[in-house]
């Protein structure tokens, strides 16, 4: 029987420690394998009429350069002066091209791009992306995109009344960008590995190279660094197996320690807190004042064929019933103002030392707070000393 039980126990916290553990690859990455970014300038033609207005000079001078290199000169014998009447057309859109390099992408892969207007263009729905070459922080090109845009959206109007899906002056090409050139990294031959955690975490950071030593003690040697770094050195035996050996630690599963945060955004009223969050003996009380002024006018006319009145009379205030007299047949238009004040009565909530998260929630919830209530309590009890968690602001 006691057998019985342990092994219930064990196999309790095995579910336990799996149901609070994450795969390698999901909370860390393998030093040196990362993507880059690249960008680019260029022109999105077809447009109907919906593009730049040319008068700007950077898509006037793109256009001319274009037309340049095809062999059609717009200029004058000045090649200071454009001939702007060929330049009137707003079929045209200067546009910033952006992608991302995934690592170890060959030559001749493709990748989306992303096409953002950065002129006065209105729609680029319908429109195609001139060759538009990609560049890296180095000057290099890595890739060349070209293609027509996919919108998601749309936009039209008339005098009077318009109407719009989405956003109407960013696209994207779906493989529109094809790689012309590969970022050297080589993993062959590697003798040591870096794990970096995507949040670092000197718990966590422990508990991966720990779990590194246990499961592959046979293939690598493992030691965390610091908060975000866990080194690996392979052994000499399995230096030819990088490889295998990625695959097979990236899959492993580590406990992940997370810290006590708050994160509030007040922009949306959007509250978020970790599973570790704890707030000592606290008392909350939370009510709200609504103020309402309310003003109706009041219109007072004389009766019919009253004798008109002298030129700058004024109304009078009869002081008696206090209502206002029309000398000689004058419309007198006054306001009737009132006033109402309303204060919420709240109970005083006391809050136990201690709490889980999901205690505190229905805590609040049980003297009726929304969203918006929930962010000053909250920056209340951390100035007040009782949350134990990072409250952060976005």
């Amino acid at each position: 029987m006691i057998k019985k039980i342990a092994l219930i126990i064990i196999c309790i916290l095995l579910v336990a420690e799996s149901l609070w553990a994450a795969r390698i690859k999901d909370v860390a990455s393998i030093g040196g394998v990362r993507s880059n970014q690249l960008v680019g300038y260029g022109l999105v033609v077809g447009l109907m009429g919906t593009g730049d207005d040319v008068k700007n000079g950077f898509t006037r001078e793109t256009m001319a350069n274009m037309l340049s290199r095809q062999g059609l000169s717009i200029r004058s014998r000045d090649p200071a002066i454009l001939l702007d009447r060929d330049l009137k057309a707003k079929n045209v859109a200067s546009v910033m091209v952006t992608a991302t390099l995934p690592a170890f992408a060959k030559n001749g892969t493709r990748i989306d791009a992303l096409v953002s207007s950065m002129g006065d263009a209105t729609s680029m729905q319908g429109g195609t992306l001139i060759m538009t070459p990609l560049r890296a922080p180095n000057g290099d090109i890595y890739a060349v995109a070209q293609g027509g845009l996919v919108i998601g959206g749309f936009s039209a109007g008339g005098a009077n009344a318009s109407a719009m899906k989405n956003q109407t002056n960013v696209g994207v090409i779906p493989n529109g960008a094809l790689v012309e050139k590969e970022i050297p990294f080589s993993l062959e031959n590697a003798k040591s590995l870096t794990i970096n955690l995507f949040y670092p975490d000197f718990t966590t950071s422990r508990q991966m190279a720990h779990r590194l030593n246990t499961m592959m003690n046979i293939q690598l040697e493992a030691q965390a660094k610091d908060s975000a770094t866990v080194a690996i050195k392979l052994k000499d035996a399995y230096k030819n197996n990088v490889m295998d050996i990625i695959s097979e630690l990236e899959n492993l599963e580590v406990n992940i320690s997370t810290p006590a945060v708050v994160v509030i955004n007040e922009k949306t009223g959007t509250v978020v807190m970790g599973e570790m969050v704890r707030i000592s003996t606290v008392a909350v009380a939370h009510g709200n004042l609504t103020i309402q002024i309310k003003e109706t006018p009041i219109i007072s006319q004389p009766l019919p064929f009253s004798p008109q009145a002298p030129l700058g009379s004024k109304p009078m205030v009869n002081r008696k019933d206090g209502t206002i007299v029309a000398p000689g047949g004058q419309t007198v238009v006054a306001k009737d103002t009132s006033l109402a004040v309303t204060e919420e009565k709240k109970q005083l909530m006391v809050v136990p030392k201690g709490v889980s998260i999901q205690e505190v929630v229905q805590a609040l919830n049980a003297i009726g707070v929304t969203p918006r209530d929930l962010i000053s309590i909250l920056q209340a009890i951390k100035t007040a000393g009782a949350l134990q968690a990072d409250l952060r602001v976005m």
